[in-house]
């Protein structure tokens, strides 16, 4: 049996310190590694290791690049707006149990980011 512990995806970009502050910002999430081509960033909490295939992003959207689940979608949609951040589709309560958003990052990757409703 083999067991996955991380699955990471990559972004290309040639402005690292952009998408850098941009994560930051965003996420709180902290550089764990940086050898000046790559900067890996982490939350202290650990996630679940997760793959998602699909066809559609759900309500007709796109498949998002990345999804990110966070405690406080709220929160988060207000950091964006006013980092005037792409925001592709509007926070929007789905009917499958999430309230969720998609922006673009710096080198355009949608991303969807999300809270489970209670």
């Amino acid at each position: 049996m083999v067991v996955v512990k991380r699955i990471v995806p990559n972004i290309a970009a040639s402005r690292l310190d952009e998408i850098d502050a941009f994560y930051q910002a965003l996420f709180d999430l902290d550089t764990v590694m940086d050898h000046g081509w790559i900067v890996t960033k982490a939350s202290k909490e650990k996630a679940v290791v997760q793959l998602s295939i699909a066809t559609e992003g759900g309500s007709g959207t796109p498949v998002p690049d990345i999804s990110i689940e966070v405690d406080d979608v709220d929160a988060v949609y207000q950091r964006a707006m006013e980092r005037g951040c792409a925001i592709t589709y509007p926070l929007t309560d789905e009917d499958w149990g999430v309230r969720r958003f998609y922006l673009k990052d710096p080198a355009g990757k949608l991303l969807n980011v999300l809270s489970h409703q209670s």
